[in-house]
């Protein structure tokens, strides 16, 4: 855990210091810019941490598979996510080593991930210190097909938020190829185009209600209809439901945005999409924690918070922002020891890097 809270306290007080040193101005309009260096160092902190180790989650089994298997092109075609196993193919005409493939994963994932925040956050920090502290970083190196597809769709936020439905579809699938999953994307794209707190996002929140209410019900159709598809062994998983400790963590700042509905349309007003996509996130952890497999949804929806999160602090008045902003740091902090010390008694373990 040593590298973990060293990991965290330098990404913080890097990007930290990066908007602070990064004012700039375009059009003749005075915009906040974090510093691109400073920005670029704390990445690459994350990449290192990331990329270097040897454990968490299926870290050892995705090594492990790529130790013993032999990427050839029937292998690709046999194979339900070719995307993935291209990139196998490819890094093992490289090198045999798999730290090669942790390394190159958390490369791009990171990567993705960070020049996504660097273009759409307001509190740059904010968000990076929340990817550490409220579990998603650690997600990344367990679920690591997954997030890998998810990090290729955050990076189209662009694309969502203006419209560009052609250019959104097409990295997608091509996110597809890598996780299967990520198609579900497609259909969110004209869920969450609208405008946020209609009765839709509360007929939503309802359903998410009711199918934790009649789980055993839910889940029997659901597993049925998965049951000739990749998914279906997932009805066999009995590791629980997701902790609710999550679902408070997942709602603050919904419950904000809500709050404020009004003021962050004026400050953003594009923020609808962004709420709408962390209410979906919030719907899919409720629903979580009758069985931890509806968590793996929230992979896709999770990185948006980082967003959403960066930008409820200029909701609240300006001599209360300073108290909101500390409260959550703190809270974020203790969340961030209670799962990872408590809860998951994280050890992280690299042949590169250990004190």
């Amino acid at each position: 855990m040593s590298v973990l809270w060293t990991l965290l306290l330098i990404v913080f007080l890097v990007t930290f210091l990066a908007r602070f040193q990064g004012l700039q101005s375009s059009d003749g309009v005075v915009l906040e810019r974090p510093n691109k260096s400073f920005i670029c160092l704390a990445i690459v902190c994350i990449i290192l941490v990331s990329g270097l180790r040897n454990n968490i989650g299926d870290t050892y089994f995705y090594m492990h598979a790529y130790s013993v298997s032999n990427f050839t092109w029937e292998y690709v075609k046999d194979n339900k996510d070719p995307g993935f196993s291209i990139l196998q193919m490819i890094l093992k005409n490289i090198s045999e080593d798999p730290q090669i493939l942790i390394f190159v994963t958390a490369l791009i994932t990171n990567l993705l991930i960070g020049i996504t925040l660097y273009k759409h956050s307001k509190m740059i920090e904010l968000s990076f210190y929340v990817y550490i502290t409220a579990g998603m970083f650690t997600v990344s190196m367990n679920g690591i097909r997954q997030f890998l597809a998810a990090s290729i769709i955050f990076i189209a936020t662009k694309y969502l938020l203006n419209g560009d439905f052609k250019k959104y579809i097409l990295i997608v699938i091509f996110a597809s190829a890598i996780h299967q999953s990520a198609l579900v994307l497609i259909l969110i794209y004209f869920i969450v185009r609208r405008e946020a707190w209609t009765k839709v996002t509360f007929l939503l929140l309802a359903l998410a209600i009711f199918i934790v209410l009649g789980f055993n019900q839910f889940s029997e159709m659901l597993f049925a209809s998965l049951e000739n598809t990749q998914y279906g062994n997932y009805s066999t998983f009995e590791e629980g439901g997701a902790n609710k400790i999550r679902v408070l963590v997942d709602s603050i700042p919904v419950i904000i945005a809500f709050l404020g509905r009004e003021k962050l349309r004026k400050l953003w007003p594009k923020s609808d999409i962004i709420v709408n996509l962390a209410v979906i996130n919030l719907i899919f952890m409720i629903v979580a924690t009758q069985n931890w497999i509806f968590a793996r949804f929230n992979i896709y929806f999770s990185l948006y918070n980082l967003i959403l999160i960066s930008w409820i602090i200029y909701l609240f008045k300006e001599n209360s922002r300073k108290f909101v902003y500390y409260s959550l740091l703190v809270c974020y902090l203790l969340y961030f020891y209670y799962e990872q010390v408590i809860s998951l008694n994280m050890y992280y373990r690299s042949d590169y890097m250990n004190f």
